[in-house]
């Protein structure tokens, strides 16, 4: 039989029987034990991906500068983690975006130049290739659609190209909507407090098992290490997009949104087969979602009758095929379920 917790009088009947001492160094023993149970959770993840974390520089020609490298340019750094063994990584689109010059240095200290294989500004990630006549270590993927808020988030980068840093905490929030410095918005953000530190964008979010579940992209400063990554379900449909046509093309309506659960009780007077949607926060004046009617607060449930349950099968669901065709876009406006018909436009950029 397990024991019982033992509250404040069971301890103190406990200390009349023991020497305080004992009592003292079991609950020493215990806290090292828990805290070598978290340690070995976070060494052990950290294992899986350490050797695909890579350092990356840039270079950005100034205009009129030299073609030489290193005259007349302005560098950058990052970093990124290897995808596939024959030497496709992911990092930032911000990070390498314009870049004239990539040089990727992996964890043994090896250093490679870089092709651009593809740049999504709107989801902020790129895509790198460089050659290796050896198969490359890589990171497992996982899906970030089976997150749940409060499980373990690990951060990883290479900041300096010296040597990597790790932080941990929790995921704080999912299907967040976050601005990027150039005004785009980008979908499907998690929040963790995992802080990250100065040139670690581009870097693995991981889970305790050493998947990866994000990429780091952004810290809001003076926030207190609230950080965000781009989901790695949304980054599994850019690589796909990029490998398929060099870049992503996107049907765009004009709304920013947030994931929002929808209660039993909405769902059965709807008739709804999803348990959350996608709660309207901004629409673009003069947008196809401003002109075909659509309010925010509105919560979207489906597009063409597809259920769309958060904000990156929103995204998914205006993909290259509805760009410029009309389509009926499902929503949730106070005790009305309304159809709507918006005419999707490609997404600029």
């Amino acid at each position: 039989m397990g024991s019982r917790p033992r509250f404040i009088d069971d301890l103190s009947s406990a200390a009349s029987d023991a020497p305080g001492p004992q009592s003292t160094e079991l609950l020493t023993h215990d806290d090292d034990a828990l805290l070598d149970a978290y340690s070995r959770t976070v060494i052990g993840a950290l294992e899986r991906v350490q050797q695909a974390v890579a350092f990356i520089a840039v270079e950005h020609r100034l205009p009129g500068a030299a073609a030489a490298h290193g005259r007349g340019a302005r560098g950058g750094t990052g970093s990124g983690f290897l995808f596939t063994p024959d030497g496709y990584l992911l990092t930032n689109s911000h990070v390498v975006h314009g870049a004239t010059h990539i040089q990727v240095t992996l964890a043994d200290g090896a250093k490679f130049d870089a092709d651009l294989v593809g740049d999504d500004p709107g989801s902020d990630l790129a895509v790198l290739r460089i050659g290796s006549p050896e198969p490359l270590p890589h990171v497992e993927l996982g899906e970030s659609s089976k997150l749940r808020v409060g499980q373990i988030a690990i951060a990883v980068g290479n900041p300096l190209g010296l040597q990597q840093t790790v932080t941990t905490g929790v995921v704080s929030a999912l299907g967040r909507s976050l601005r990027s410095n150039s005004g785009r918005m980008i979908y499907d953000v998690i929040q963790t407090d995992a802080a990250l530190n100065p040139g670690n964008s581009g870097g693995p979010l991981i889970n305790s098992a050493g998947q990866v579940i994000g990429v780091n992209t952004a810290i809001i400063p003076g926030a207190q290490a609230i950080c965000f990554a781009t989901a790695i379900d949304t980054a599994k449909w850019v690589i796909m997009q990029i490998f398929a046509h060099g870049r992503v093309r996107r049907a765009y309506i004009g709304v920013a949104g947030t994931t929002t659960p929808l209660s039993r009780r909405v769902q059965r007077y709807f008739g709804l087969s999803t348990q959350s949607g996608v709660h309207v926060m901004e629409i673009v004046k003069g947008s196809p979602a401003a002109l075909g009617g659509l309010r925010t607060d509105d919560t979207i449930v489906a597009i063409d009758a597809q259920p769309v349950q958060d904000v990156d099968g929103l995204q998914r669901t205006l993909d290259a095929s509805r760009i410029d065709k009309p389509v009926s876009v499902t929503v949730l406006r106070g005790a009305q379920r309304v159809e709507l018909t918006v005419t999707p436009v490609e997404q600029a950029g």
